[in-house]
């Protein structure tokens, strides 16, 4: 048993590991950081309902997963073709398009939630 809860502990460092290389090499995540913050603290000071805060969790967690996956094919597709490849270039133009998706539907999403308070404001 304490090996088993040793190895999932060990699992939970690796993970750390690949946040903090996506967060370093990444300027894009440190992008998505900023826009998560802002988010977050919107939504806090503006007191936004518990349906609100689920579809802003599910935006965010979309986002830095697509991101997250998008370096992981980048990082891949650059060991297995170092060379210049048309395919490689293709792959990496789709994730990056999924990145892309994620973030327009996030935006979405937030302009929705965001909209009555702005409007309240004008």
């Amino acid at each position: 048993m304490l090996r088993y809860l040793h190895v999932r502990f060990k699992s939970f460092g690796y993970a750390m590991a690949g946040l903090l290389f996506l967060l370093k090499s990444e300027p894009h995540a440190r992008i998505h950081l900023l826009a998560t913050a802002v988010v977050v603290i919107a939504a806090i000071a503006l007191d936004v309902a518990r349906q609100d805060w689920l579809w802003l969790t599910v935006a965010i967690t979309l986002v830095w997963v697509v991101e997250a996956i998008n370096t992981a094919i980048e990082h891949l597709c650059d060991v297995v073709s170092p060379e210049h490849s048309q395919n490689v270039r293709r792959a990496k133009d789709v994730a990056a398009g999924a990145v892309l998706i994620a973030a327009i539907a996030a935006m979405t999403i937030g302009i929705i939630v965001f909209y009555p308070f702005i409007r309240a404001l004008i």
